[in-house]
């Protein structure tokens, strides 16, 4: 008596393994979407709603409790409520009118230099130029000492002047979307920055280390570069709160990252990672950690776990 021989579908099989396959990776990817979209338009919306708290005034320990931002639309309102209305919209207008004396404004694409009338307005306290196909900065910036704010986003701008060092009192610097692929050391002299901007440049690889001495910096975007690494002067932002290094080429973070012991919020999605560091949960101020679009093979259970209050 011969063996009984079984005979299988083998492409039936196949065909049912392929079927569960496709169904597992398409539930995958509706979830990554999922997740990836809730967190980045949470960040969007809590940022948004921060700057609008600043524009007036609230103090923020009325909307960050306990590392978390309160949202809460009835803070706006509160603030934005006046026992005397007519009053204070007449103080307002004069207010907002003395105010415009000392900033300047330019945006268009028929501007391909700043004006020369410019440079006798050495008054300005800020410079908002946007939407134009500005080059160059002018070396003459060294002359308004005054200044506090430099927003110059979107614009054709290739390099910083060094004289940019000179500006003691700036406090925001926001040179996005241009065409920057470095930063000046000089940078490193406006001591009193609290915001730098880099972000949408593309080509930036690297920020020279004379940037350490920026101690009062909070916010840092440089997303939507070429950074390999976060820079070493970054690390010594010992006030930063906000880094933002998105879009980027990482392929790790450095194990000392928890040297930013202030640091609140940090933006990795859309870079190379295949690991976080487990010095994540020595920071006891991170409540936001966004990473969607890595390569993660796996996240430390000790980070998982933490009890710092991240998400």
């Amino acid at each position: 008596m011969g063996h009984q021989v079984i005979i299988f579908d083998f492409s039936l099989i196949r065909g049912l393994w392929e079927t569960r396959v496709k169904k597992n990776k398409e539930r995958q990817r509706k979830e990554k979407e999922r997740l990836e979209k809730s967190s980045l338009e949470k960040i969007k919306q809590e940022w948004n709603f921060i700057l609008e708290c600043r524009k007036k005034g609230i103090p923020q320990s009325k909307y960050l409790k306990n590392g978390f931002v309160d949202t809460d639309k009835k803070i706006l309102d509160t603030y934005g409520k006046s026992p005397q209305p007519k009053k204070r919209h007449t103080l307002s207008d004069e207010a907002n009118k003395e105010r415009n004396k000392f900033i300047f404004q330019l945006s268009g694409e028929q501007w391909t230099e700043f004006p020369d009338s410019l440079k006798e307005q050495i008054y300005l306290k800020e410079w908002h130029v946007n939407n134009t196909l500005i080059q160059t900065i002018p070396t003459y910036i060294a002359l308004f000492q005054d200044l506090r704010v430099l927003e110059l986003s979107k614009n054709q701008i290739s390099c910083l002047p060094v004289e940019i060092g000179c500006l003691k009192n700036l406090k925001v610097l926001n040179v996005s979307f241009n065409n920057l692929k470095s930063v000046p050391p000089e940078l490193g002299d406006c001591e009193n920055l609290e915001k730098l901007d880099l972000s949408g440049n593309m080509e930036i690889t690297e920020l020279p280390f004379e940037l350490s001495n920026l101690k009062q910096v909070t916010v840092v975007d440089v997303s939507a570069n070429k950074f390999h690494s976060i820079p070493i002067c970054v690390l010594r932002m010992s006030n930063l709160q906000w880094l933002d290094i998105s879009s980027n080429n990482l392929k790790d973070l450095p194990e000392d990252i928890d040297r930013l012991d202030q640091l609140e919020t940090l933006l990795l999605q859309k870079n190379k990672l295949t690991y976080l560091p487990r010095a994540l949960v020595n920071m006891p101020k991170l409540t936001l950690l966004v990473v969607s679009g890595d390569d993660l093979v796996e996240i430390p259970t000790a980070v998982c776990e933490s009890t710092t209050g991240l998400k």
